[in-house]
């Protein structure tokens, strides 16, 4: 290949590709058949017994809390990269809740991804399947849960709508998300669920806060392209 400005950046890319990590939510691929089939970044085990969260800053899981009390999260939990929790997240969720004075938490999409098969810590990347999710509000923030089931798991991938799970399940999975914000002596709950919703409204959901990541943060491809074609110009 004839070395121009052109096609230096394609080569620098996949350069800093092998040299460095990926940052978790910038740095990772959706997957190409989104909202189908997503990239999850797990964060939090089931046999967690503190919480860790990704460090938006550096892209390094961080330890959030110990988790003080018993509840622990009943599957692998984590996050799609390069979407967001923003304005048309939040307005499809008020628009399906009837609700105003709605807005994104500017995260991004959480992701609880069922599977029989243990993972045992976090700091992985898995595919899934988006079968479902739970409209939650935090306050006046919008923060849904998408529940997916792990791609290829030879237990639960017949299953492709949320009516499929064992009702205890998605109890055991509501209780978790509308409980572990809750301190014991604190009144009143933070946490609200205002429905559940099946695999067509998740791969929606999904597909708005892919807009919503690209309304705040661009193409990051093209920026990062564009910016080592002018240092290339420049040297």
């Amino acid at each position: 290949m004839t070395d121009t400005p052109a096609n230096r950046p394609t080569g620098v890319t996949r350069l800093l590709g092998l040299l460095y990590q990926s940052h978790p939510w910038h740095g990772l691929s959706i997957g190409p058949r989104a909202p189908a089939v997503v990239t999850v970044y797990v964060e939090l085990v089931p046999n967690d017994t503190v919480k860790y969260e990704i460090d938006k800053r550096s892209g390094i899981l961080k330890l959030d809390r110990p988790q003080r009390y018993s509840s622990l999260s009943p599957e692998p939990y984590g996050f799609i990269p390069r979407t967001l929790c923003g304005e048309t997240v939040a307005a499809f969720a008020a628009s399906e809740a009837g609700r105003g004075g709605l807005q994104g938490d500017n995260d991004p999409l959480d992701v609880c991804v069922l599977t029989e098969r243990a993972i045992n810590h976090g700091g992985v990347v898995v595919r899934a399947r988006p079968i479902g999710g739970l409209r939650m509000f935090d306050g006046a923030e919008v923060d849904d849960k998408i529940i997916a089931v792990l791609e290829s798991d030879p237990t639960y991938e017949t299953w492709t709508e949320l009516e499929h799970c064992p009702p205890v399940l998605i109890d055991r999975i509501q209780h978790y998300f509308l409980t572990y914000k809750d301190m014991p002596g604190t009144p009143g709950a933070r946490v609200e669920l205002a429905g559940v919703y099946g695999a067509q409204t998740a791969r929606e959901v999904i597909a708005r806060s892919q807009a919503d990541y690209h309304a705040k943060f661009g193409d990051l491809q093209a920026a990062l392209d564009a910016a080592l074609g002018a240092d290339d110009d420049g040297a």
